[in-house]
């Protein structure tokens, strides 16, 4: 007979597995790293199991939490500078304090008070590079939508970043 705990892992496995991963596939647009968001997000599960509330919200409400922010933590830790082209960097185009990790962090928090729709949006067009077309197609919304979407967007980020640039 099973451990009623590995029992319980199981069945929250089985229930959430395939959501936690689409969940994630949508986000990240990326089959390999959704895998293993998908993984990283059920070891945080089982690790706290023991300390979930059942009273404050429900087992789904809690593993798509979960699910949520660790897709925030990832694009948050994500090292953008990485992926700054030598001859930009050189050039002295971009100021290096804008790139820290300070930032990174601030742009996420400001990223993350966007409605997730706009939010969604921002990310696949400047972290997946699709143009706008085709991440209005993604969203199911129209260009134009998208075109004022997007628009708005960047003026709030710059809002809620002017003060910290």
């Amino acid at each position: 007979m099973e451990h009623p705990q590995m029992e319980r892992q199981e069945e929250i496995y089985r229930d959430y597995h395939d959501k936690v991963y689409r969940l994630i596939l949508g986000k990240v647009c990326n089959e390999t790293l959704a895998q293993d968001l998908t993984a990283d997000v059920f070891v945080k599960v089982f690790s706290k199991l023991d300390t979930f509330d059942e009273g404050k919200a429900s087992v789904s409400t809690w593993i798509y939490r979960i699910a949520q922010n660790t897709v925030i933590d990832f694009f948050r830790t994500r090292k953008v500078h990485s992926e700054v082209p030598e001859t930009l960097a050189v050039s002295g185009e971009i100021d290096d304090e804008l790139l820290n990790d300070e930032m990174l962090g601030e742009l996420a928090d400001a990223l993350n008070k966007l409605p997730e729709r706009d939010r969604d949006l921002l990310i696949l067009h400047y972290y997946h590079d699709l143009t706008l077309k085709e991440a209005a197609a993604k969203l199911g919304m129209s260009y134009s939508n998208a075109k004022l979407v997007h628009n708005r967007s960047l003026v709030t980020l710059k809002d809620l970043l002017s003060d910290k640039l």
